[in-house]
């Protein structure tokens, strides 16, 4: 039950911020960065004319990236106002032949109509973070993804090192939230309140690992600062330019990749 209230409530939320979703983060290089780092990682799994199951698709963006790349996507959101948008948008960009779209909660992917089976998997940006229930999710995997489908998910840890270093600045809640977050840390949008639950990469290999195998974890936002640090990009271009050089190069080794703002985990179905 609270489950499905986390739920409805999260959908409020995007739905409301879904027509001013891209206006919001359209100028953000730190932002541009995450999605160029999250795309080249998937597009090393994918061979030409791939289907992609994407979970949590949002207004679209990586949707029609893929896309109009030549590969077919299948975008699920429980958010109407999310996939109006990203319906819109595909219409815009005439990729109506490409890109599917359903309604459908990523708990409950069982009533999917279009089940594949695919051979990619993705969820980006920490929307699997809206549930506490992820490990409902990860079971449904296996049926929906051809022998030898790969998986590629951006979730958000239980530390972080640029969160934590706000301590520093008196700001204690935002500093320690993901520590103290077992019945969920309360998150808001657009005035709409919901929970959010953090998962280290463990929890998810341990979960699959029956069923696939490890093919890699990054970190993401390690070195560079996080995405909601407004402008650092902008006002430091050359201390931004060598952080973001340091973490191309070290996003892959031990501690770096597990205490990212977020890391990308990837595993392929045996």
């Amino acid at each position: 039950m609270q489950a499905n209230i986390n739920e409805r409530q999260a959908e409020s939320a995007f739905t409301t911020q879904s027509v001013i979703f891209d206006e919001l983060y359209a100028g953000n290089t730190i932002i541009k960065y995450k999605r160029e780092r999250v795309r080249n990682h998937v597009l090393q799994f994918l061979l030409p004319g791939s289907s992609i199951l994407e979970l949590n698709s949002g207004t679209g963006e990586d949707a029609l990236f893929f896309a109009q790349k030549g590969f077919k996507v299948h975008a699920t959101d429980l958010s109407t106002g999310m996939q109006n948008e990203l319906k819109r948008k595909v219409a815009l960009t005439g990729m109506e032949e490409r890109v599917s779209t359903e309604i459908c909660s990523y708990t409950q992917l069982g009533q999917l109509k279009n089940k594949g089976p695919y051979e990619h998997i993705f969820s980006n940006f920490a929307g699997l973070n809206c549930t506490n229930e992820l490990d409902k999710v990860l079971a449904s995997f296996n049926d929906l993804l051809k022998p030898g489908g790969t998986v590629t998910l951006v979730v958000l840890p239980k530390f972080c090192l640029w969160e934590t270093l706000l301590v520093f600045k008196g700001k204690f809640r935002t500093a320690f939230r993901r520590f103290f977050s077992s019945d969920g840390s309360k998150a808001h949008i657009e005035g709409v309140y919901f929970k959010c639950w953090y998962y280290n990469p463990s929890f998810i290999i341990n979960q699959l690992k029956d069923q696939f195998n490890l093919l890699g974890i990054e970190g993401l936002c390690t070195i560079v600062p996080p995405s909601y640090i407004e402008g650092f990009a902008e006002k430091h271009p050359s201390v931004y330019r060598f952080l973001k050089d340091k973490e191309d190069k070290l996003k892959g080794s031990w501690p770096w990749k597990f205490i990212g703002d977020y890391y990308i985990v990837s595993l392929k179905k045996k």
